[in-house]
């Protein structure tokens, strides 16, 4: 099994920044993609960002040039900077992981934590 723990969501002023981190535990395949999701009231879940672990980074568009995603495969963690938010960002946010163990690709979700960017 594979656990996901967020942490740094809140409250944040439009333009300022934020950043958000996920730290995975348990047995993880090197072969693997993490990345995070967000969700507003509403909406489905969408894709903000992911990484490989060979460093291959994917962002949706509304996030280009102003999101950034990181990860320290030594620790399992995926990080991710967010300048300039805006209040269309407002959503809460799920760590993800995808790794391929024994032929198969297996999902990982986070509790989510909640963004919220208003004045």
């Amino acid at each position: 099994q594979v656990q996901l723990v967020e942490s740094g969501g809140g409250l944040v002023q439009p333009g300022g920044s934020l950043r958000l981190s996920c730290a995975a535990s348990g047995s993880i395949s090197s072969i693997n993609a993490m990345g995070w999701y967000r969700q507003a009231p509403g909406k489905q879940r969408e894709l903000v960002a992911t990484i490989t672990s060979g460093g291959s980074t994917n962002y949706a568009n509304s996030v280009k040039g102003r999101f950034v995603i990181s990860r320290d495969n030594a620790k399992n963690a995926v990080y991710l900077q967010m300048s300039s938010p805006k209040p269309e960002d407002t959503a809460v946010y799920y760590c993800n992981i995808k790794h391929y163990r024994r032929g198969t690709w297996s999902d990982y979700w986070g509790q989510g934590t909640q963004v919220t960017v208003s004045s």
